[in-house]
């Protein structure tokens, strides 16, 4: 079939524009990143002096290099619609996050939709496979005190013990309020066949659209973060009342992400901007931490409930285009997310500016010394 110079000019514009966007990300990553490594050696005084300041300036920075990675996206055309509770009630609250995962792109859309949550995003701690600790984001994460967790069968038991760990060692005192696992372990890609099997040989649900969770992650943060006496109280759908200031995980958010078509955006369409605007679509669901059981056999069957949801979810939004009312409400209520242009472009501004001042400091003292 030959290709008509239209066409020909569409091509050709796409990949000048992932050339120049991944040029821009390249950039972006060169400054921001070394920047914000910088800032915090600079500020290793404060920590001493004063942690809660130190951790509390960390969080901004590591909030604003999470908004960059979102306005690539936001840029693009990659928007997102939210569904279900509004999380923004609890924002304040401990909360821990279970989040279905289908590609890359789902914790780019987390960083975006987290975006306009208040404190959440500088307070969050995040729970992601190790591979992660090698990429160019990864000094950030380690710095940050984000778990880095290895999956594999001949892993497992030693991964839970330093999970326990390091959220006894981190969590608290650096003031993190949520946390976001994905407990399905994997893509879905890559999980399902063997989740079928295994939910065939032990009479389970069959599912397409998410996997069978696994109970390890989710049992040593329930265990290791709940306070004695759980307070978390929601009163309706519309709004959540927080009734205790008592330290301590309030709240399960469970939260779904839906791609039209069930096509997931990965990491380099986020970055590379070649697919057309989309709109993702994100439910949540507020559980209070003391309706969930922490017993294995309990948490298990708990669990399962809340993905044997999410698939019901996802087939009723790949059917309609929409996810369905919450019970007890007759009618969905869907809350587009948006992110403020000016706001992104101060952060870039800030970012290559810090580069740049980075930049003639080393040369400045360079030539002191030599």
């Amino acid at each position: 079939m030959a290709v008509t110079l239209e066409q020909a000019r569409r091509v050709g514009y796409t990949c000048l524009k992932a050339l120049l966007r991944f040029a821009f990300m390249v950039a972006n990553n060169l400054v921001a990143i070394p920047s914000y490594v910088l800032y915090l050696i600079m500020l290793q005084p404060l920590r001493m002096l004063d942690s809660k300041s130190f951790w509390y300036i960390e969080g901004v920075l590591f909030k604003w290099l999470l908004a960059m990675v979102a306005s690539w996206g936001w840029w693009a055309g990659y928007t997102v619609v939210e569904w279900g509770d509004d999380v923004k009630a609890v924002s304040e609250d401990e909360a821990m996050v279970l989040v279905n995962h289908q590609a890359t792109g789902d914790v780019c859309t987390l960083m975006m939709c987290l975006q306009d949550k208040g404190t959440v995003v500088r307070q969050m701690m995040w729970l992601m496979d190790h591979i992660f600790k090698y990429t160019n984001f990864g000094i950030v994460s380690l710095i940050h005190g984000d778990f880095f967790i290895r999956q594999g069968r001949a892993y497992r038991d030693q991964q839970l013990v330093l999970l326990k760990e390091h959220l006894e060692k981190y969590y608290r005192s650096r003031n993190r309020k949520w946390i976001v696992l994905f407990p399905e372990g994997g893509f879905l890609r890559k999980r399902r066949e063997t989740s079928q099997e295994f939910a065939k040989k032990n009479n389970l649900p069959f599912l397409k659209h998410v996997t069978l969770p696994r109970l390890g992650a989710t049992q040593v943060i329930l265990k290791t973060l709940v306070a004695p006496q759980e307070n978390g109280t929601p009163a309706g759908r519309d709004a959540v009342i927080k009734e205790s200031k008592s330290k301590g995980l309030q709240w399960v958010i469970d939260t779904t992400i839906a791609y039209p078509k069930g096509e997931p955006i990965d990491i380099q369409t986020w970055i590379l901007g070649y697919r057309p605007p989309t709109v993702t679509h994100v439910h949540y669901r507020i559980f209070p931490v003391k309706d969930v059981p922490t017993e294995p056999e309990a948490l298990t069957h708990w669990l399962y409930q809340r993905f044997i949801e999410k698939e019901d979810l996802l087939t009723h939004f790949y059917e309609t285009g929409a996810f369905p009312p919450l019970p007890g409400e007759k009618k969905a209520v869907s809350r587009e997310m948006t992110l403020s242009n000016l706001w992104l472009v101060g952060i870039q501004s800030l970012a290559f500016l810090s580069g740049g001042m980075w930049y003639c400091l080393f040369r400045y003292f360079y030539h002191c010394l030599f």
